[in-house]
């Protein structure tokens, strides 16, 4: 019965039209960052770049290379965006149309009830990366030719070089940890969805939180207590790609973000618990 209500959550979630909104987004937005790619003057910054330090350009101006540049910002900012808006509708959506009362009628517990959301809210998450990462790749390699992969995100002060086949297997093993921050900042907004607001204001607050976290961590003075913020924690992705891994730090950030997800889920069934719904 447990997965036969997960199929059914699962149904209603991709019934709704704003699930698709982020796929949607993701296609429109990796179309214009192609197209200035392919247009603009970036791949002569690239080149001295490259040169400057002993590389052949055109071994590493390639579509892994360009795919990875499209994915940095859309994994910082517009990743959390969609998950939210999904994460803060999974239960105060069902509030508000008044469905949830209904449902609660039937023999099962709150705390399944919300599990079982919060799982297909995960299956949401891991969807919306594998699909980020592979139409990235995929438009990528329309307009560039297959080569190695350049890494260059200076303020993470990362520069490496990979061939084809380990800067792919990178790549791919890469989604892993996108995943982790995208279940986290889901499950951020699921926590306010269990509280007694609208849906929008479940995303608002979750979205919040995370833009909070971003402009505390930059500010100089609270350089020291970077690990207590999830935008930190949010980078770890980028650190598979080092050389060597700081495999340490990269399990110490993933640590940190299964707890913040654990403890947002947590939060959110004892809210649920306590609510009056149907009265």
């Amino acid at each position: 019965m447990f997965f036969a209500q997960l199929k059914n959550e699962l149904w209603k979630l991709f019934g709704k039209k704003r699930t698709y909104i982020g796929f949607g987004a993701f296609l429109l937005v990796q179309t214009l960052m192609l197209l200035m790619f392919k247009f603009t003057r970036w791949e002569s910054e690239f080149e001295k770049l490259l040169a400057g330090n002993g590389y052949l350009a055109a071994d590493y101006i390639s579509a892994l290379t360009v795919a990875l540049l499209m994915l940095m910002p859309q994994v910082l900012l517009l990743l959390p965006l969609y998950v939210a808006l999904v994460g803060g509708d999974l239960v105060a959506k069902e509030a508000e149309d008044g469905t949830l009362r209904m449902i609660l009628s039937r023999p099962i517990s709150r705390f399944r009830l919300l599990l079982v959301k919060w799982l297909a809210g995960v299956v949401f998450s891991a969807l919306l990366v594998v699909v980020l990462n592979a139409v990235a790749l995929g438009f990528a390699r329309l307009l560039f030719p297959w080569q190695g992969l350049f890494v260059f995100a200076p303020i993470h002060q990362i520069f490496q070089v990979f061939s084809p086949g380990a800067g792919l297997a990178l790549y791919a093993f890469s989604s892993l940890f996108i995943v982790a921050n995208a279940i986290a900042q889901l499950s951020v907004a699921f926590m306010f969805s269990c509280f007694n607001i609208k849906p929008a204001a479940a995303t608002i607050l979750s979205l919040s939180y995370l833009f909070m976290n971003m402009v505390l961590e930059n500010i100089p003075f609270f350089s020291s207590y970077k690990n207590w913020f999830i935008t930190h924690h949010f980078d770890s992705w980028l650190q598979v790609f080092t050389s060597p891994t700081p495999w340490a730090q990269i399990f110490q950030s993933e640590i940190t973000l299964f707890a913040i997800s654990a403890t947002a889920f947590l939060i959110g069934a004892v809210v649920f618990q306590m609510r009056d719904i149907k009265s």
